[in-house]
């Protein structure tokens, strides 16, 4: 197969298990550029990986080698930087969030669609096995009618993780918990469970952190086919915990715990899926898990490229997610239930 040529924008802290998986897929993929505005993480960057760096967004942009642009640079320049690229030609990988509002994430979407170009988007919990399974069962009709879903999201982050300037504020993140955090899991959860219709709850920032958005949400909400559940996610909740998604059918329970799945019916039929992949990322370092899920979002990215079809995770599929959050900051902030757009 023909190496498919790409470029990288954005090398800080998201960059890592991206690139880590391009050398992986070396037989696959040819990195031509690698790109961010500082010089010193351009430095860093090629100190690290065999990848080399440019100095200039436009150098990507006009090379008419670069097939695709991976995007990892911050949540504010997702929708600008992606529309750029799309306008070139060029398809595009987009790190989560999409942007930092659901407008911009739209004419993101819109405009890679518009452009004839692919947009795939990093929410790499769908490629962990446990979650692929329990997508099989569910699709198969194993646990029956889904009357009930719940998901809890207790992760930990320090202070000095919102220390960093911008970190935690709508202006560049677009959000705390969710948005950043929580939009892995949610987004799991709404590919298993379908969409969710209305959310009632609360939404605050806790006495342990200073940051302007959310770190702690709690929500019930009621899901298109009429099951119900709720939503617990914080980044307040040391040491930090395995995040969980339990469906509860009419023929069993199916439990996700990290990387692991518990599916029970009623028969008395058991199955497990045991990783032996470390989730992580769910304490104070939020860098500490293994890279093998962003390496097959990119070899599936790669992999629609090459056959002309959809990624796994489109940017429709990515805007559910977002206009998920958006219900429950919104009930977070005036206490009345809220209704999902596009449901």
């Amino acid at each position: 197969m023909t190496r498919t040529r790409i470029a990288i924008v954005g090398l800080g802290m998201a960059v890592t298990p991206h690139a880590k998986g391009l050398v992986d897929l070396a037989e696959q993929v040819e990195v031509l550029h690698a790109f961010a505005p500082s010089p010193g993480r351009r430095e860093d960057f090629a100190a690290r990986f065999p990848f080399p760096v440019c100095d200039s967004l436009e150098t990507i942009l006009t090379d008419d080698r670069v097939e695709a642009v991976a995007v990892f640079s911050p949540a504010n320049t997702h929708a600008e930087i992606g529309l750029a690229c799309a306008r070139a030609g060029k398809h595009v990988l987009m790190e989560k969030p999409l942007d930092i509002t659901t407008a911009r994430s739209e004419a993101l979407v819109q405009g890679c669609r518009a452009a004839g170009v692919r947009l795939g988007v990093v929410l790499q919990h769908r490629f962990r096995p446990a979650g692929m399974r329990a997508a099989e069962i569910l699709r198969d009709g194993a646990l029956g009618r889904i009357v009930g879903c719940s998901t809890t999201i207790r992760l930990w982050r320090p202070q000095s993780y919102y220390d960093e300037p911008g970190r935690g504020s709508f202006a560049r993140d677009g959000g705390g918990a969710l948005m950043s955090q929580g939009i892995h899991t949610l987004d799991l959860m709404l590919s298993l469970a379908g969409p969710v219709q209305q959310v009632t709850g609360f939404a605050t920032t806790t006495p342990v952190h200073r940051m302007e958005t959310e770190d702690m949400v709690c929500a019930a909400v009621r899901f298109a086919t009429g099951a119900i559940g709720t939503i617990d996610a914080t980044t307040a909740a040391y040491p930090g915990f395995h995040e969980e998604i339990v469906i509860t059918g009419e023929h069993g329970t199916l439990a996700l715990r990290g990387g692991e799945m518990l599916a029970q019916f009623h028969g008395g039929a058991v199955e497990k899926v045991e990783s032996d992949i470390a989730a992580g990322g769910t304490g104070a370092d939020p860098m500490a898990f293994p890279h093998d899920f962003h390496r097959a979002v990119m070899a599936d990215f790669v992999d629609a490229i090459h056959n002309d079809r959809d990624p796994r995770v489109t940017g429709e599929e990515a805007l559910r997610v977002h206009r998920l959050i958006d219900a429950l900051i919104e009930t977070g902030q005036t206490g009345a239930m809220a209704e999902v757009r596009g449901v």
